[in-house]
């Protein structure tokens, strides 16, 4: 097996609030390997989106810190480099698409200027020939007529070609590992297609490696190769996609698979929402996090925190009991 691209290693993520001190992410681990496509996936407040951003150091401080943990990339601690050290992996070995561009992209600037900044800053190159690199750049994202569009706004594009713009702003300087946060939470459900089709085929043509931030279990089977289930701010289950969809073994991760809606021989089965709420990062409750909202709790869910264990085939999960599909 070859050396993992990133190491995760016991990753924690605090805010302090109005409300008290809250854990975002909590001891959170995992590798992902050289050209591998690994989802995090989990509802809103799950500490996926934090998980991610504390990978790339942008976590605000104050109020947030990143208290503990390791973030091994190419063999270098990424939380102990400083601002130089950092900035030199951002947008260079490491890109970041962000789940809402008209927040990412600067509306003042053209899109040609934006795409073609990180190839000036972090490869040296003029600017007329980094213009020209995000001219090729904008046409692999099939972006129509891009010579013209270099010119635009990202205010004269439409949402889906927005993110094509940020996918092509992620590949400019051949990043090893692309962090997608919910890139298509914006776009319909067609659009949502293309946009990961795209972004699937040219991490393979490059050879990056993926880590995808989704909601959607739906969208995982197709694109990951391996899958980790984030609630309350931990990973409670990780394995292969395959093995996930074949052998689920967390009761939280069997309530997302029951309520995505099928389209094969079981669409007339009805779909089984998870009952509850998410939980209050703030107020966690003592034991498993999600034991308030479990159907198979039992006395020793409410008591104590299940750790993350192997249970063969390496399928992780942090559950007392044996529960199946």
């Amino acid at each position: 097996m070859p050396s993992p691209l990133l190491q995760v290693r016991n990753l924690t993520t605090r805010f302090n609030t109005e409300r008290g001190r809250v854990v975002a992410v909590d001891r959170v681990s995992f590798d992902i390997g050289p050209g591998e496509t690994m989802a995090i996936v989990g509802e809103s407040g799950s500490g996926k989106s934090v998980t991610a951003l504390s990978i790339m150091r942008l976590i605000p401080t104050p109020p947030g810190r990143i208290e503990t943990g390791e973030v091994i990339f190419e063999g270098k601690d990424l939380l102990t480099l400083g601002d130089a050290g950092i900035r030199a992996i951002r947008g260079n070995k490491i890109a970041m698409i962000f789940q809402e561009p008209m927040s990412s992209l600067n509306p003042a600037l053209t899109v040609g200027l934006q795409v073609a900044e990180p190839i000036n800053l972090h490869r040296g190159s003029p600017w007329g020939k980094a213009m020209a690199m995000a001219k090729d750049l904008l046409g692999r994202v099939r972006i129509p007529d891009a010579a013209s569009r270099l010119a635009s706004y990202p205010h004269q594009y439409s949402g889906g070609m927005r993110q094509r713009v940020m996918i092509a702003m992620a590949l400019a300087c051949q990043p090893r590992l692309i962090i997608a946060d919910e890139p298509t939470t914006a776009l319909d459900v067609t659009v949502q297609a293309q946009i990961l089709d795209l972004l699937k085929e040219l991490t393979r043509e490059t050879g990056s490696s993926l880590l995808l931030i989704t909601h959607d279990l739906g969208l995982v089977a197709r694109y990951a190769d391996r899958v980790a289930v984030m609630y309350g701010g931990r990973i409670v289950e990780a394995a292969s996609a395959r093995e996930l969809y074949k052998n689920p073994r967390h009761p939280y991760t069997l309530g997302l698979m029951a309520s995505v809606p099928r389209l094969d021989g079981e669409a007339g089965r009805p779909l089984v929402p998870i009952e509850g709420q998410p939980p209050d990062l703030a107020q966690l409750p003592p034991g498993c996090a999600f034991s308030p909202r479990c159907r198979a709790a039992t006395d020793p869910c409410r008591v104590s925190s299940p750790p993350l264990v192997d249970v063969g085939q390496q399928h992780l999960k942090a559950c007392f009991n044996d529960v199946r599909a």
